[in-house]
């Protein structure tokens, strides 16, 4: 028998457009703005046509296929079955394991975070150290292959692991968090091995003096580390405890992977209301009060973790990771009295960093557009861009600091000079300091502390200011996108505390505020300008430099700055998950949906199965597509009338064909089924592959056989009319973490499902390409 009639391959299915079939013939079927009631549609609207945009997407440097994650829950038999057999001491380990993971997360994040500071600070140090010496000893020449050695050597190390370990560990990793938050379900961008290079890739990077930051790539490790823990145990490892299979669903990782995400921000600032807020505002696409009191619980063992640590290193214990504690650039002893000019000047920082900001983003997109097809050409390739932008980078800060005078250190003697970091001698005799080799041949960390440093006016010069705002601001867009874990924070923050300090210099006879502090306004209005962030960025700010009377005019210039930016593109983050080709789902709908209705964007052929189906079918269908959900639907004898049963998942499938419980009748056999199965055996596997249907074999006999679905069969999907309107529809999509939703027939007598829309038909590039002349109406 013909497959497509056993597998339900109706063809009043099949037409998801229109309800009826087009051969050639005037139809008529639901309408819209695009297709009017009552007038008849000359034009077959692809009747099997495919969506295949926005399915796969770049990973790292690779181009891989993009799956849904399942936030939604299954409700089966199976499940309804569990969940009325849960006893309240399961129900209570369940919520104590859910605090103690969250704990455990914090625990972890807050021991990485700690680790990335010692090793980042012991490696430059160590480097640094050697530098200054071979240069106060007027040995130039070696200070300089000494420096760029270390920075090549350290810069090869960060890119080989990258390149070769996990690829997808490149960059800052948060438009990754960001779009598995919201629902993708990318390969490898929360592996152990991502994880790995995320880590020691960074230290290395970091520690080669790149402009990049360890911060962003936080966020990625503690969204790792929480995917780890949340895994739900291992079959492979035999690590299965009873408890943890509670957490083998994609609803609690998100929760677990949010706690993670914020934790990273938390244990990279010292911030741990900022890292809230930043899993609230930007990383999370779902919120609600139960989880934002996890979060809360999770930062606040980061910050404990990270205060004990601290202390324990106060007295030298870490070797040059001594000084420094919870307040990474402490600013509150300068004294924020200002009036009505300083209030123009902060408007003047808002403005020029919206337009610097979104320029910044502009660039990065398309260095980025560069680097990914450079990073085609393999391994060995990428590995050589970033030796390049080391030597690049190398060159830059040891050899423009030659440019700089020497100034006379300042009478005060408030602070030593020249030192090791605040007042750096580099090639001038004693007594004298050289203020861009203070920023230049610095961490990152240093160069922004001394430029936030108070009570110091004088200590940069405007003319060097004017050379290391550009080269920091250009080197800061070329770092980006090479094969190293790199975050944008650090750049951002280095490139607007410069600037910032530049106007205070130049308002500095007009103005009461300090030049540290208009550094702080300055980093504050760049961050506004490509984050688009707000409230955390707020937070993180005052958390990171502890001043709170400067909290207004921060405030002023976050919001002046993203309002100038928003004028021109999105911001960075966004940018990146949209040049990746990530299907991220925004919470509004575009305006040109709302001229469209559900059945307008569902693709086709749609493959349906009976209650009690044939196994051949099932493997049929199975092998012929990539769906990961089939429409179920009762027919005589089962019902009266042709009706939706519910949805099927494909791995839920693999599971009962695996076991082999088949019948030689068309009858129903669930009764046996909720005997023989517990909902756990259906549960989703962890990052290690699942049932795949190559592992299973099926005898001649087998396929004549029947499979009774009802058991396995979520009889409570999401449905919506066909005549919703698309806009409607994509709201409802996003609200709900859906992966299926299922669009019914507005009228009796036909078919019991129309289609079903997934969130790659509410994609642009889906919705366009076939209504391609709707896009300038709004």
């Amino acid at each position: 028998m013909d497959h497509q009639e056993d597998a339900h391959h109706n063809d009043g299915v099949d037409d998801v457009e229109n309800g009826g079939e087009w051969d050639g013939k005037v139809v008529e079927g639901p309408w819209s703005e695009v297709t009017e009631k009552g007038m008849p549609i000359t034009q077959p609207l692809l009747r099997r046509r495919t969506n295949m945009t926005s399915q796969i997407a770049v990973i790292g440097s690779n181009i891989c296929p993009i799956e849904s994650l399942d936030y939604e829950i299954i409700e089966n038999e199976l499940f309804k079955q569990d969940w009325r057999s849960r006893k309240k001491v399961q129900i209570f380990q369940y919520v104590f394991l859910k605090w103690a993971l969250a704990l455990l997360i914090g625990l972890s994040t807050g021991l990485v975070g700690f680790f990335n500071n010692i090793a980042v600070e012991n490696a430059a140090g160590f480097k640094l150290l050697l530098t200054g010496d071979l240069m106060s000893d007027g040995k130039y020449f070696k200070a300089f292959l000494v420096y760029a050695g270390c920075n090549i050597t350290l810069a090869a190390i960060a890119g080989a692991l990258c390149a070769f370990i996990a690829p997808a560990a490149a960059g800052s990793g948060i438009p990754e968090v960001k779009a598995y938050l919201n629902g993708v379900d990318a390969p490898s961008i929360l592996a152990p091995s991502t994880l790995f290079v995320k880590i020691f890739g960074s230290v290395f990077g970091v520690s080669a003096g790149f402009v990049i930051g360890k911060e962003g790539p936080m966020v990625h490790t503690g969204a790792c580390i929480a995917n780890l823990l949340g895994q739900g145990g291992s079959r492979k490892y035999h690590l299965t405890w009873t408890w943890l299979r509670y957490f083998k669903n994609d609803r609690d990782r998100r929760d677990l992977i949010t706690c993670g995400a914020a934790a990273g921000v938390a244990a990279a600032f010292r911030a741990p209301v900022g890292g809230v807020l930043f899993a609230l505002e930007e990383a999370a696409s779902w919120w609600r009060s139960a989880l934002l009191w996890r979060t809360f619980f999770t930062t606040a063992v980061v910050a404990i973790v990270l205060r004990a640590l601290i202390e324990y290193c106060s007295s030298g214990k870490c070797g040059l990771f001594g000084k420094g504690g919870l307040i990474m650039y402490d600013v509150s002893s300068a004294e924020a009295t200002y009036g009505g000019t300083d209030i123009l000047a902060v408007l003047v920082l808002g403005v020029v960093g919206g337009i610097f900001g979104s320029i910044y983003n502009y660039l990065i997109d398309k260095v980025l557009r560069v680097y990914s097809i450079i990073n085609e050409k393999g391994p060995y390739i990428k590995i050589l861009v970033v030796v390049f932008i080391s030597i690049l980078t190398t060159a830059c800060s040891f050899g423009l600091p030659w440019v700089a005078k020497c100034t006379p250190c300042p009478s005060s003697g408030k602070e030593e000079c020249p030192t090791d970091s605040n007042y750096k001698s580099f090639q001038c005799e004693s007594g004298y300091y050289n203020d861009l080799a203070s920023l230049f041949l610095n961490t990152n960390d240093d160069a922004i502390r001394n430029l936030f440093s108070t009570s110091t006016e004088k200590e940069f010069k405007i003319s060097s200011l004017l050379i290391f705002f550009p080269t920091i601001y250009v080197l800061g867009i070329i770092t980006y996108g090479i094969a190293i874990p790199a975050g944008l924070f650090i750049p951002v923050i280095l490139a607007g505390a410069t600037y910032g300090r530049l106007v205070g210099r130049l308002f500095e006879s007009l103005s009461a505020l300090d030049t540290g502090l208009f550094a702080l306004l300055g980093a504050a209005s760049f961050l506004g300008g490509t984050m688009r962030m707000t409230v955390s960025l707020c937070v993180i700010l005052l958390e990171l430099t502890n001043d709170l009377l400067l909290l207004p005019l921060v405030m002023l210039v976050l919001l002046i700055s993203k309002t100038v930016a928003d004028f021109f593109n999105k911001g960075v983050y966004d940018q990146i998950v949209k040049l990746k080709g990530l299907p991220y789902m925004e919470a509004h709908a575009e305006p040109y949906m709302r001229r469209l209705v559900a059945s307008d964007v569902v693709s086709g052929p749609l493959l349906t199965f009976s209650g009690v189906e044939k196994v051949g079918n099932i493997v049929h269908a199975l092998e012929s597509t990539r769906h990961n959900a089939f429409p179920v639907i009762d027919e005589p004898p089962f019902s009266e009338a042709p009706e939706l049963c519910g949805l099927v998942m494909r791995s839920h499938l693999l599971v009962l064909l695996n076991a082999k419980y088949f019948s030689a009748e068309r009858v129903l056999t669930g009764r046996d089924i909720l005997n023989k199965f517990s909902s756990s055996d259906f549960a989703k596997p962890g990052s290690g592959k699942g049932l795949k249907l190559e592992d299973i074999t099926f005898e001649e006999e087998e396929m004549e056989m029947y499979l009774d679905l009802h058991p396995i069969t979520n009889a409570s999907p999401y449905t919506v009319v066909e005549t919703m309107s698309l806009a409607k529809a994509a709201i409802l999509f996003r609200e709900l973490g859906l992966r299926h939703m299922c669009v019914v027939p507005k009228s009796q007598g036909r078919p019991p499902i129309v289609g079903i829309l997934t969130r790659h038909d509410f994609m642009p590039e889906h919705v366009l390409g076939l209504y391609p002349h709707i896009k300038g109406h709004k």
